[in-house]
């Protein structure tokens, strides 16, 4: 049995429960001062302060701990649950600087697409890649993902649109999440983008998904959700239900990229589906966020895109004060998101979006989990949750903010084991 004691933390921050927390509740964290945490073969057993854990381990000092129990000092630092990226695109081939150097000049995210970039021209290089290369490129990511605290993350597919190179992007992802630190769960996005081979008949490659591929995506268990780009020059409001419709008949939890671009409603199609999530919502209207309220359906927010390509936040505090539960994600992308920073995300959530610092921890973490259908194992630290613990260099979550878009990750717990810590300089 593997025994861990996290023990004399300066603080333990957490949201509490497991489910989606919404509007006001997204404020809701416990703060404890000088406090410790006991593990059991990756499951938290326990927690509190200090001398009422050694009290349960029966010590009275931290020398009477009894041998077979590995202790990690928390002294100084602070205990946060791990970090969970709920939104990413991490495996790809190829990169798209020269775009972002044209919509530094004025292009549109659009007009790169109808001149046959973006989306399309990380889909020719992913189809050139081997799964080898794929593998290598996506392990050095988690690490980075690691080292700032992400304990869980989403990838997904849709740099192939079509059979041979989603199930190569998929087949990827499940490799690494054998042996990598970092949880991933794998969403097939074949629905990102209409292909080239079959420009004119997008309605034909909805047919060709529903029947061909996610048949054999589901069979072979390379994905557990389903997700559309719900979108002008994309899909429809009409395609994308019909595709996420066939899509929770064949077993998939369902996502929906919405309301990026453009309004098209597509926040409340995910309520109406009982979507885990609805993602972007830059555009998001009031109908869809009365929608989202009345729902279980996670809203993410994902500010690093509105900050790479310049545009507008989503409407973070309007969306929490009409009763939305948010999750905060990366959308770590080559094209319109090429960066995985949490710390820059957190900064802006908080600078930029008006959100809180406890409400965009909470969107971190237990939100994160609630739309990946994980609350009830990850996202906070709680007796039962899963042993996945980020600790912070300093004795207060705050620094969290305060060291703006500084990462001060000191280490990293996953399932109850010590997964990373920081060079000491």
């Amino acid at each position: 049995m593997d025994k861990l004691l996290l023990y004399n933390c300066s603080q333990i921050v957490t949201p509490k429960g497991s489910h989606i927390k919404k509007g006001k509740e997204m404020d809701q964290v416990e703060v404890m001062q000088n406090a410790s945490i006991y593990m059991e073969d990756g499951i938290i057993l326990f927690l509190g302060a200090n001398e009422e854990v050694l009290h349960r381990l029966g010590a009275a000092y931290i020398e009477q701990i009894p041998g077979d129990i590995m202790v990690i000092d928390g002294a100084g630092r602070t205990a946060l649950p791990g970090f969970v990226d709920s939104h990413t695109h991490f495996i790809f081939g190829g990169y798209r600087e020269v775009e972002f150097m044209e919509r530094l000049s004025g292009a549109s995210y659009l007009d790169i697409m109808r001149k046959g970039g973006g989306i399309q021209s990380t889909v020719n290089a992913t189809r050139s890649y081997g799964e080898d290369r794929l593998f290598a490129d996506g392990r050095n990511r988690l690490h980075d993902m690691l080292s700032q605290g992400v304990t869980t993350v989403e990838g997904k597919s849709g740099y192939g649109l079509d059979l041979a190179c989603e199930e190569k992007q998929l087949r990827v992802m499940k490799e690494l999440n054998k042996v990598h630190p970092v949880e991933i769960v794998s969403t097939y996005l074949g629905a990102h983008a209409v292909p080239l081979e079959y420009k004119n008949d997008p309605a034909g490659y909805v047919t060709y998904m529903v029947e061909v591929v996610m048949p054999k995506v589901k069979e072979k268990n390379l994905a557990e959700f389903c997700d559309v780009f719900c979108e002008e020059e994309a899909f429809d409001t009409e395609q994308s239900r019909f595709l996420l419709t066939e899509a929770k008949k064949m077993g998939f939890e369902i996502k929906i990229h919405a309301d990026e671009i453009y309004d098209l409603g597509g926040g409340r199609l995910a309520a109406e589906l009982g979507a885990a999530s609805a993602d972007h919502l830059l555009m998001i209207s009031e109908e869809s966020m009365a929608a989202l309220a009345e729902s279980e359906t996670v809203a993410s927010v994902l500010p690093c895109t509105a900050f790479c390509l310049n545009k507008p936040f989503a409407p973070a505090k309007k969306m929490i004060e009409s009763g939305c539960g948010l999750a905060l994600a990366t959308d770590f992308n080559p094209g319109s998101s090429f960066t995985n920073s949490i710390p820059l995300m957190l900064s802006l959530a908080v600078l930029k979006m008006g959100m809180t610092l406890p409400q965009a921890l909470t969107a971190l973490t237990l939100n994160g989990a609630a739309a990946l259908k994980r609350a009830d194992k990850i996202g906070t630290l709680e007796a039962g949750k899963q042993g996945d613990i980020v600790l912070l260099e300093y004795p207060d979550y705050r620094f969290l903010i305060y060291h703006t878009a500084k990462n001060i990750v000191h280490s990293v717990i996953k399932n109850g084991h010590l997964v990373y810590k920081k060079e000491e300089s």
